[in-house]
Order: C-alpha cells, then structure tokens, then sequence
C-alpha cells in the first residue's frame, strides 16, 4: 500500500478534494462515536496500578466475503491461502444458495459433497468455468468448514426472480403447460411488458400456481435441513424494481430482464421464511441501494406484518472505467453520494449490510492495483463509520474468479492467489487500525476501564503471586464488562 505522500500522486487533485482532511476528520468521529464503546469492570484481587493487558480478538462489526470458490482455486496452496482468509480477515462466509445450480434435477438438491465437488476433481480441471457448477459448491462443505473456524454463515440466495442465473430449467419446461409457453413466447418480452398484471396472469396461470408453490417447498426444504446453523439469509434477492407499490395484492408483475414472477413472491417469501426459520436466524432483504422503490418496498413489507432484519445493499464498481474516472475525481461513489444513499435506505429502520461490493482495478498494473487499494480503503472507512450500517462483504475475493461478465480483476488477490495492495489496505484496517490492543492500570479495587472497538476481547493480568491470570468478554455497548 502506498503511503500518503505517494497516494496524492496515485489519484487526482480532484479525487482528494472529495475525500478532503474535513470529510476525512467526519468520517473518523464517527468511526469513533459509533463503532467504539467504554468498557467498565473490575478485576478481583488486582491492586491499584496493576498492568492489565487488552486485546480484541473479535469485531462485531461484519467483515465478509462470499465463498464461492470454496477447493475450486486448482491447487492445494491457492486453496489454503483462501481459506485462510476466513476466520483471518473475514469473519463471515456467504454461502451459494442459487437454485439453479443448487437443484439442478428437480428434489436432488446439492446440500451434500460428491466428487466433483472435492479438491481432487478441481485440482485436475483444465478450464473451471466451463464447469456447470463453477463458484457453485456443495453447500455442506463449506457450512462444515465455516463452523469449524467460527465464522458467520450467510446464505444467498433464497429466491430470486432471474431467470437466467437462479431458476432451473426444469420448473419452466417441467411446469409450463405447451399452450402456455406458446402464449408467452407469442407476447415476446416486449409486448409482456406492455400488458396489466390481469392480463399477464391469463397467459399461465398454471406455471404460476407451480412456481408459488415450487418457491414456498424451497424455503421450507432449507430451513428443515440446516434449522438456525446458518446465522442469516438473503430471503429475497433484487425484488425492488419489481414492486409496484402494493407487495400483497396478488397481481403478476412482468419484469422483462427476469421473466415472469407472482406479485406477491416477495411478501409471500418472507412471511414463509418467518414461519419455518427459528427467530435467531435473521431474514434479510437484499437490493441496490439507488433503487428508487427499495425503501419504500421494504417499509410496505414491514407494514404487512413481514419480518425483515436487516436490509442487504449492494455496491458494484463493475467496470474499469468507472475507476478511472474515480481517480479523476468524477463525482461516482462520493462521500455525499453514499452518505445521501444511505440516509434513504435507512429510513426503513433496519441495519443495513453492505452484502456485494466489487471495485475493479482499472488496470492489471502497480497503477491500477493502486487505485483500487486507495478507493478500497476510504470507502470502508466510510461504510463503517455510518451508524446502522452492520456489516460489509466483499464480493470477489480472487481474480478471474467473478461470473460471466463481472470484471477479472476486481480480487483482492490475483488468480493465483498473491495478495495485491488492496488486500494490504483491508488488512491494516480491519487487523490493526480497527483493533484495540492496551494495557490499562487498574484502579481502586482493581477497576478497569477502556474505550475500545466493539467485540469479543481477551483480558489479562497478574495476581498478587505473579500468575497469569485471563477471562473474555464480549463489548457490545457502555457499561460492558465482567
């Protein structure tokens, strides 16, 4: 990672008067004010003045990335660097859900490993993403494998209405009647989109019958199996510019890029997953957070009774130019934008998590690796210093490693897993900066008190005979402590 002087030569005059020393001392107050908490407790038998060692093991704060590539990287070493980073830099996984390659053959869902899921058959592909289950793992593996390292389990996704990448094939060819195929494929994506919602509906009413009761069996048949194992879900994905203003009138909405979909899957999906999903697993709703409905579809969910604990948003620096531009100092992902952006999803009252984020290196060179390093860096300060936001995810970790179509160099490594700068830039943030390590003296009946970044922390000391002694709390808000 550069250092200060460099920086300034790395990204434009223009880009620093954006991120200028007066937004960067707002950013740092409120990292201050809204990532941190006084800790307060007494230690028995420890005299006045005693050192008393602090370390923060654990954030509250969510630092994630999905795991999509989970023994697919083609050698053992690139998969152990990967791993690692679990339970290192993240300290949560979201897992691959996507139906259409999770239940490729209808009710033989992928939950269990077969070989060519294991290391072995990866490490002998020859072009991986020719694969029909590339960045698709078994989700039992990785579940195992999360837990075995005590990090967060996130899935993604429970239902989403794109046809292209979450629905299997069989679903329209297996329960669309002929005449009904023959009806839609006659209106052609244009002219569905010029129909009502009545009309529309008249077109395949059994397909539609099938695929409510096809989404309602999937939601049911994840919670079954893995009950509260799985801390969260995205329960619905990227429904915002399907709402029409009315999540629960029953009408059929035509989205053309995603096919058709029941109006009221959304509401319908929530109000499932709250029946069968204990209440310590949380529910979340997952969109962009420049969608002009998101807030306001999320506010009409909760006001018909949906549970939704926290809102996903999503940030995507997809192209290379976009970057460059950044660096120019046009005015793309600003502090005013996010902070505007964020100020308008929050008006629905949940925590927001920050669940996909790319931001691509403009170029495959020191240069380009740079930028991204130096936009990395300021946007998550940014993101973590603004008060309902709870966690961020990092979408793809290693190059070339992204679906068809997203951007090959948008890693934190490269693709044979070397760490670039922007790695470096995260690391420093999330392991050293935004971790509290001090030794504090102990007061009047061995009190102990420090402000530190919330979190599960490490405490030690010497007694009167000089042993060691230890215990762990968790910092959660003032007060805390033993």
């Amino acid at each position: 990672m550069s250092s200060g002087a460099e920086e300034s030569k790395v990204m434009s005059e223009a880009y620093w008067k954006l991120w200028n020393p007066e937004v960067q001392a707002m950013i740092d107050r409120d990292i201050e004010q809204n990532r941190k908490a006084d800790a307060v407790f007494r230690l028995a038998g420890v005299p006045k003045d005693a050192e008393v060692k602090i370390e923060q093991l654990s954030h509250e704060f969510i630092f994630g990335a999905h795991i999509f590539n989970f023994n697919q990287l083609g050698t053992a070493e690139c998969n152990r660097k990967y791993k690692e980073l679990y339970g290192t830099l993240f300290n949560s996984a979201t897992i691959a859900f996507y139906w259409k390659k999770f239940e490729m053959q209808p009710n033989r869902p992928r939950f269990k490993e077969e070989y060519w899921d294991t290391e072995t058959y990866w490490n002998g592909v020859k072009e991986p993403k020719e694969e029909p289950h590339w960045r698709r793992p078994a989700s039992d593996p990785v579940v195992k494998f999360c837990e075995s390292k005590g990090i967060r389990l996130h899935g993604h996704t429970m239902i989403w209405g794109n046809r292209k990448w979450q629905h299997p094939e069989w679903i329209f060819e297996r329960f669309c009647p002929q005449e009904e195929k023959d009806k839609i494929n006659q209106q052609g994506k244009d002219g569905l989109s010029k129909l009502t919602p009545a009309q529309i509906e008249k077109l395949a009413p059994v397909y539609f019958r099938e695929m409510k009761r096809l989404f309602e069996k999937r939601v049911i048949e994840l919670a079954n199996y893995y009950g509260g194992r799985l801390q969260s879900w995205d329960v619905v994905n990227e429904s915002a510019t399907d709402y029409h203003g009315e999540c629960v009138t029953g009408d059929i909405v035509c989205k053309s890029s995603y096919g058709l979909m029941p109006g009221d899957y959304t509401y319908q999906a929530f109000k499932t997953a709250d029946q069968v999903f204990p209440k310590n697993v949380l529910i979340n709703i997952n969109d962009y957070a420049n969608s002009a409905n998101y807030a306001n579809q999320t506010k009409d969910l909760l006001a018909n009774d949906c549970r939704i604990d926290i809102m996903g948003s999503q940030m995507h620096l997809f192209k290379p130019k976009q970057c460059l531009d950044i660096a120019d100092g046009k005015p793309i992902e600003t502090p005013q934008k996010v902070w505007s952006e964020m100020e308008t999803i929050s008006k629905a009252g949940l925590p927001i998590h920050l669940s996909e984020i790319t931001i691509t290196s403009p170029g495959d060179d020191k240069h380009g690796r740079e930028i991204q390093a130096i936009i990395a860096r300021n946007l998550y300060r940014l993101w973590f210093s603004i008060k309902p936001m709870m966690g961020i995810t990092w979408w793809n970790v290693v190059d070339d490693c992204g679906a068809p179509g997203e951007p090959t160099i948008s890693g934190l490594f490269t693709r044979n897993m070397e760490p670039k700068p922007s790695f470096y830039a995260l690391d420093k943030l999330i392991n050293h900066e935004w971790k509290t390590r001090m030794i504090v003296k102990a007061g009047e009946d061995g009190s102990v008190k420090f402000r530190g970044f919330k979190g599960r922390y490490h405490v030690s000391w010497k007694d009167k005979s000089g042993k060691e002694q230890f215990v762990e709390f968790y910092l959660k808000q003032d007060g805390d402590g033993l």
